[in-house]
């Protein structure tokens, strides 16, 4: 077989970077339409808000595997412990930029909507230990939020989050309602009203 010349190698490469691009398009339409209520995402313009364009819920309330962590004192806690309130587990790190990003939205939604019936979990998996948690709250002023660490970093595989930061939204059974995976502006209005419908649904 004769080789490839240098412009048919350019043609071959360019065939194959198409054939990638279409597929992660397929995927992307595939993973923002299915089991979802939410609308995919249209092309061209601002993006709505993070409840419309990224919450993905299930048709029905899913089992969550029993995750371990531990709060900032070091008691060890489960998501058995949450149950009787709906729940927003953020799994995010200090070192994952978005993560830091958001925190601040997740402090004023937690102040907003937080109390017997609702909590931000925002669950570090910094393997550095609840001390850098600790510094990086006073360090952007988180006041409302509860220090929660799983240091084994345990709790992110075995609820499959794909990627820093992953969101649940979850009943008051301790069941998956739905999830969001990257950052989001967790203290809109459309935010607060989304939660908000969710939690009465509870």
């Amino acid at each position: 077989m004769r080789p490839l010349l240098q412009g048919q190698r350019a043609i071959v490469f360019l065939m194959a970077g198409t054939l990638a691009l279409a597929a992660i398009a397929i995927v992307g339409v595939i993973y923002f339409s299915r089991d979802t209520s939410m609308p995919a995402p249209q092309g061209g313009g601002q993006a709505e808000t993070a409840s419309s364009r990224s919450f993905v819920m299930h048709d029905a309330p899913r089992p969550l595997p029993e995750i371990k962590f531990e709060d900032g004192n070091g008691q060890a806690l489960t998501l058995t412990d949450l149950k009787g309130k709906t729940v927003l587990l953020n799994i995010w790190a200090t070192w994952c930029v978005p993560c830091r990003e958001e925190m601040p939205t997740l402090d004023a939604l937690e102040a907003e909507l937080g109390g017997p019936a609702f909590e931000v979990v925002a669950l570090s998996v910094d393997r550095a230990g609840p001390d850098v948690v600790r510094n990086f709250y006073a360090e952007i002023g988180i006041e409302h939020l509860g220090l929660y660490i799983d240091a084994t970093m345990r709790a992110s595989f075995d609820l499959q989050a794909p990627g820093l930061p992953t969101t649940l939204l979850i009943d008051s059974e301790g069941r998956e309602l739905g999830r969001l995976v990257g950052s989001a502006e967790w203290d809109t209005p459309e935010m607060i009203a989304f939660l908000n419908t969710h939690m009465k649904l509870n």
